[in-house]
């Protein structure tokens, strides 16, 4: 009788974890919520969706069967408005994890939502370096880029070809906060200097006293601490004012081919700035690249990293579920935690405990014109920064997740 009772319960605990790791709703939706009409438009968009879609068919049912659904919608760089659109896709909608998220705001807001639910969140776009450290979730994976990433290796690229004392030209919001002070802690420790720094609101037109601010400091570096439009104001008004000409290097922390695109070579070239993917790079970013320019509505123009980071997370989470046979995120993100390995347009790649994927830097500098072969062919190497040394140190980060 007692051998019948625990035969009972090993196949009542057996049926219990089978049920628990299960395709909900029998279809595996996944949500790209970004800036779909305003700064980010380009470099996330509609280009994301896209990306995402193209995941989900390259995945194919991952062998099983599995369906995919690709939903999307707005967030309008409003924490308010993001969290309101998680919300509903997670209680009423059935969505089962939310990709990109440009704009640290928004993303800081759907980490928290999510935090233990069923949701994983696969923030291929949020910069804010605290999703892998004080904010870290058991529900988040962070892929391409961070502040702390944005800051230090940039920092330590143009520090190591002199360039000792810097102005910041800083959005006020936390992405640029965040990148302006993890720059600064590079440059204060390795002997340079920061003399001075100017904020601007988000979706700034007239850059033209900050940009006189900054060259009346006569510092080396101008560091474009921003993003989106605002680094294409601020770079083409600062083309004007003939400021790299006059010897002051020009450096976007968070800048994507499509916003070089945006402004032209002619008035980007001898800009320096840090990537984590270009599509360029080799036959695999090349064929990845080729198939995004032909989707619908994107007519012709390259993917930017962001962009190539929806499509590599989206797939990555879609791996997980195969494997694990659930879109849960208490049994995907774990799985998804295992992957160390190439990745096809991001390299040597790795994804740690924290949920920070980890995966070489580039920093690059804009072609002359008359260096530039074939459309969007805008970027040349600078150098390398290895995986190892690109993100911040899994020990310093404060994350609870780490043991």
């Amino acid at each position: 009788m007692k051998h019948l009772k625990w035969a009972l319960a090993l196949a009542a605990s057996v049926m219990s974890g089978a049920a628990s790791a299960e395709i909900s709703d029998n279809v595996v939706r996944i949500g790209v919520l970004n800036d779909i009409s305003g700064i980010f438009q380009d470099t996330n968009g509609m280009g994301s969706v896209e990306a995402a879609r193209m995941a989900a068919e390259d995945f194919n049912g991952g062998g099983k069967g599995i369906k995919v659904e690709i939903v999307y919608a707005d967030h309008q760089n409003k924490a308010d408005v993001g969290n309101a659109i998680a919300r509903k896709w997670l209680d009423v909608e059935g969505v089962d994890a939310i990709v990109d998220v440009p704009n640290s705001a928004v993303g800081l807001s759907i980490n928290t939502l999510l935090r233990d639910s069923r949701m994983t969140f696969l923030a291929s776009s949020t910069a804010s370096s605290d999703l892998t450290g004080k904010a870290c979730s058991p529900n988040t994976i962070q892929w391409v880029n961070d502040t702390w990433a944005t800051g230090n290796t940039t920092a330590a690229a143009m520090v190591s070809r002199g360039g000792k004392d810097w102005y910041f030209l800083t959005v006020d919001f936390a992405l640029g906060k965040g990148i302006e002070s993890e720059a600064q802690k590079y440059i204060e420790s390795h002997g340079g200097k920061v003399i001075g720094s100017s904020k601007h609101p988000l979706g700034t037109s007239d850059f033209a006293s900050f940009l006189l601010q900054a060259q009346s400091s006569k510092a080396q570096v101008i560091g474009l601490a921003n993003a989106g439009g605002d680094t294409i104001n601020a770079v083409k008004q600062a083309a004007e004012f003939g400021i790299q000409q006059s010897g002051q290097k020009l450096v976007a922390f968070l800048l994507f081919i499509n916003d070089v695109h945006g402004m032209g070579i002619k008035v980007a070239q001898g800009l320096q700035l840090m990537e984590a993917f270009y599509w360029d790079m080799n036959d695999d970013t090349r064929a990845f690249a080729k198939r995004f320019a032909a989707r619908p509505g994107m007519n012709g123009k390259m993917p930017s990293g962001n962009q190539a980071g929806v499509y590599a997370s989206t797939l990555a989470y879609l791996n997980a579920v195969a494997a694990t046979g659930s879109d849960n995120a208490r049994d995907a993100v774990p799985e998804m935690k295992k992957f160390k390995g190439k990745d096809k347009l991001f390299g040597d790649t790795a994804i740690r405990q924290d949920g920070r994927v980890v995966h070489p830097m580039y920093l690059f500098e804009v072609k002359k014109p008359e260096e530039s072969k074939y459309p969007y062919d805008y970027y040349k190497l600078v150098s390398t920064i290895p995986a190892d040394q690109a993100f911040r140190p899994l020990a310093e980060g404060g994350c609870e997740l780490v043991k």
